[in-house]
């Protein structure tokens, strides 16, 4: 006789009738263990004593379910799925089955037919792992940078975002900045006072935000790089943007012991506003490097000072190249400016000259050797065009939204509700035929003019009648 499989329920019954066939256990109490009525306890007593411990097992065993699905049927679908489906997952596929070939299968029965067949991995099957990279060995090799949007000033404030500087080689914070949102102006203003603080580093780490990198592979225009990625070049720092967020993972472990420990030091001492925090920031950062700051395997410092010819002030500006016209006039921002006519500024018509956009507002035009004076020019104002808003600009975005909304519903309702026939100019649009001088001479009959109620119709229609049957 060989073995014979039987569950661990069958295995318990066994031994529970053993007990009651030898006097140490009651009818009555192995029906309350087994969970049985006291007559299904008998009926196996009976056929124990009469067939052995074996005819105890469950009949089932061993066979195959009654309600399986036919081996045909499996083919049939791993075959679909492996044709049609092959990228697709358990869920989805039994959708498809479902909807274009008429074949309704579970989504967990088709999960175990394509792990079985190899055409699916687990969750586990597919993680994958990230090997630890060393810290950098000196001070100011590598400096990650990153924004963190976050609500840091909780219920008290708009949420904002924090521009983090951390140092790879010792996990120091270098330079922290509340800003509203993400940009290249907000960029520029962290990254002066850094430089101004510790020099200029190695190269710094982010990741492929558009500020760093030009998102558009074949972008037509410009030199390839952004104006964050342009100013690091002139001021000869390089920039590396990583591909995963696990290798910039250092910044990224700062980024949410700050959403903990800065949250809450901001909420102790009651700061609710951008200005207030980045006053704060320095002895926050302080206290962060003393209890979280290692030090250097390499003790040299590899921040670079600038030399005598580096323009600081130059490089942290949005610069723009445009067509000067033989009139002396460019176009920048919707605005027209034209160039005093100098000897300089002559020399230059019809060639390009430099836009340099502060983050504080100033503008400068230059040839890039000098600043050329000029003039704003009172254009038309264009209607506000949508622009295209990158994820993390959206609440910033949206919030001046309003307020230019709110504005031009200020301005209407002073102008009392609109009447049919009331031009555009009356709500601030302008025609442009009307900044060349031309005035309006009144109002005619339009397309939609009753003719037949004017007096001076009526009175040529009579007359032209009267003419006509004196002719006759």
């Amino acid at each position: 006789m060989g073995l014979i499989a039987m569950s661990e329920r069958d295995l318990q019954r066994i031994e529970v009738l053993s007990k009651v066939i030898d006097g140490r256990m009651t009818l009555v109490t192995a029906a309350h263990v087994l969970g049985l009525s006291t007559r299904q306890v008998r009926r196996l007593l009976e056929r124990m004593r009469t067939d052995g411990a074996a005819s105890i097992r469950h009949k089932a065993i061993g066979r195959p379910s009654n309600n399986r699905i036919s081996d045909g049927v499996r083919d049939y679908a791993v075959t679909l799925v492996r044709e049609r489906y092959a990228d697709f997952g358990p869920t989805l596929a039994a959708e498809k089955l479902a909807e274009r070939d008429g074949l309704r299968v579970s989504r967990e029965t088709l999960r175990k037919w394509m792990s079985e067949a190899g055409l699916w991995l687990s969750r586990k099957q597919r993680r994958t792992f990230h090997q630890p990279r060393l810290r950098r060995e000196a001070y100011g090799e590598l400096v990650q940078i990153d924004g963190s949007e976050h609500r840091w000033f909780e219920d008290r404030g708009d949420p904002c975002s924090l521009l983090v500087f951390i140092d790879d080689a010792t996990g120091k914070l270098m330079q922290l900045r509340f800003v509203r949102s993400e940009s290249a102006f907000s960029y520029f203003e962290a990254l002066e006072l850094y430089l101004k603080n510790h020099g200029a580093p190695v190269a710094f780490y982010s990741d492929k935000h558009s500020v760093f990198r030009v998102a558009k592979k074949d972008a037509k225009g410009g030199q390839g790089m952004t104006q964050f990625g342009r100013a690091l070049y002139e001021l000869n720092i390089d920039i590396i943007c990583a591909n995963t967020p696990q290798a910039k993972g250092r910044v990224e472990r700062a980024n949410q012991t700050l959403q903990d420990r800065l949250v809450k030091e901001l909420r102790l001492r009651g700061i609710d506003t951008i200005a207030a925090a980045n006053a704060y920031a320095p002895e926050f950062m302080a206290d962060f490097n003393r209890r979280f700051g290692k030090a250097p395997r390499n003790p040299k410092d590899m921040h670079r000072p600038f030399a005598a010819h580096e323009n600081l002030d130059g490089a942290m500006c949005r610069k723009e190249i445009r067509k000067l016209s033989n009139s002396l006039t460019l176009r920048y921002d919707k605005v027209m400016f034209i160039l005093d006519p100098t000897d300089r500024a002559a020399a230059l018509a019809g060639k390009k000259v430099v836009v340099c956009d502060y983050p504080d507002g100033r503008l400068e035009i230059t040839d890039g050797e000098a600043t050329l004076p000029y003039r704003t020019f009172d254009t038309l104002r264009s209607v506000h065009r949508s622009e295209v808003v990158e994820n993390k600009r959206l609440d910033d975005m949206l919030a001046l939204v309003a307020e230019m909304q709110a504005g031009r519903e200020q301005q209407r309702s002073k102008g009392g509700p609109r009447r049919t026939g009331q031009t555009d100019h009356m709500f601030g649009i302008r025609d442009g035929s009307q900044s060349n001088g031309y005035q309006k001479r009144g109002t005619k009959p339009g397309r939609k003019t009753d003719f037949t109620k004017d007096p001076v119709v009526i009175a040529k229609r009579q007359q032209a009648l009267a003419q006509l049957k004196a002719a006759e």
